[in-house]
């Protein structure tokens, strides 16, 4: 028996009057995803526990099977985990967005336009990095390229300190978000000064690219311990995902990552690599299970767009599980596959959101016969509830 999960990021949302009360998965066109609805079991989970932020890393760990409330440390040091950082117990990991704030005026004025400078690609945040290092790295304060837009700093022997997330306050005056304490303020009042006119984004702005032009704090954490992922199930897992958060927490698991050429976590990824790959890691590579995962359904609902959301689940669906399933099917393998998001990423919120999320789980040896929609509105009318969620990974694996 193999295990597949696809899951697409942030894919749930909230009814828009702009789509006849629809979330936009309920508009998007998934005719793959409503076949195994039709043929599956689906319901609801509550992937982020009350009272913890609904966060991709909360939520991810509970799909993977991992109780937040017993082993989340933070984000940050999940991250730093996939980019083989070395960390002490006493080192604090944060989150180092590179953001678009406004050029106008006092840096407490400025307002946050886009919490990921564009989607910048890795190469150019690398080079904006180097100047960053430049100018802050020291015995205490260390900087570590990731990414696209995500990076990591470390502060050795630093305090455990709560930051504001960026994707939280997209078009908002950032002054009374900023840091209180003054190492980290300063240094993102700097940051600006350093990258505003740095050639690299005075190019990107003569491109009608978003500039790069401060670095933003958040997600503080210490380091992480994940039980083994095989030791837990008997099985032996791998990760497809194109960001440091998903690969952290496989290198944490003990899961092998792999690395798909031209998957980046934008609405362009390289949506077939990555099916392939799921494909040849369950039928060639002697994997059990494969969990793979994408980001653009939760970008899109960052940015506000409900028609590039739309059209990220729909590449989803048209681009990643329905040649998953046919080359499965074609292979005679028993399988199960379970479809679903982390967390709604409401476009009217533009942020995360802690509301159950609608999942499906196909068999290919058993199969109901109905006809159903995969979306928030049917799974809910199942009436099927899987509360905490990380119990929903033991219904999928039927343990």
């Amino acid at each position: 028996m193999k295990y597949i999960v696809i899951l697409g990021d942030g894919m749930a949302g909230e009814p828009l009057a702009q789509l006849d009360g629809r979330t936009t998965l309920e508009a998007a066109a998934t005719p793959n995803m409503d076949a195994l609805a039709s043929c599956g079991v689906m319901g609801l989970a509550k992937m982020v526990p009350n009272g913890m932020k609904p966060g991709s890393d909360v939520a991810n760990l509970a799909v993977m099977g991992y109780d937040p409330k017993a082993c989340y440390s933070g984000r940050s040091p999940l991250e730093a985990l996939s980019l083989r950082i070395d960390m002490e117990p006493t080192d604090i990991i944060f989150r180092c967005n590179l953001v678009t704030l406004s050029e106008d005026g006092a840096y407490e004025d400025k307002t946050i336009l886009d919490h990921s400078a564009g989607e910048i690609s890795s190469a150019d945040a690398d080079i904006l990095m180097d100047a960053i290092r430049e100018a802050f790295n020291s015995d205490t304060i260390r900087f570590f390229s990731g990414t696209s837009y995500r990076h990591i700093t470390i502060w050795k022997e630093g305090e455990l300190l709560d930051f504001e997330a960026p994707h939280d306050h997209l078009g908002q005056t950032v002054g009374q978000y900023l840091p209180k304490h003054p190492l980290f303020r300063q240094m993102m009042e700097r940051s600006f000064q350093i990258l505003n006119d740095h050639p690299l984004n005075r190019a990107r702005a003569a491109a009608g690219k978003n500039k790069a032009n401060s670095l933003w704090f958040w997600g503080a954490g210490t380091k992480p311990s994940l039980g083994d992922f095989t030791a837990t199930t008997g099985l032996k897992g791998a990760m497809i995902s194109a960001v440091d958060l998903l690969k952290g927490i496989a290198v944490g698991a003990g899961m092998q990552v792999i690395e798909v050429e031209g998957a980046n976590g934008s609405l362009h990824t390289n949506y077939e690599g990555k099916a392939a790959a799921a494909v040849k890691a369950v039928l060639e590579d002697g994997n059990d299970f494969v969990y793979v995962h994408v980001e653009a359904p939760d970008e899109m609902g960052h940015q506000g767009s409900m028609e590039s959301k739309v059209q990220a689940i729909e590449y989803l669906d048209s681009r990643v599980v329905a040649p998953i399933k046919a080359a499965m099917d074609a292979s005679g393998e028993d399988y199960r596959l379970l479809v679903l998001p982390d967390h709604p990423t409401p476009i009217r919120a533009r942020t995360h959101t802690s509301e159950p999320v609608p999942f499906v789980i196909y068999d290919s040896r058993r199969q109901a016969r109905r006809i159903a929609r995969y979306c928030e509105t049917e799974a809910a009318a199942t009436g099927e509830l899987i509360a905490p969620g990380h119990k929903l990974l033991s219904l999928f694996l039927e343990k």
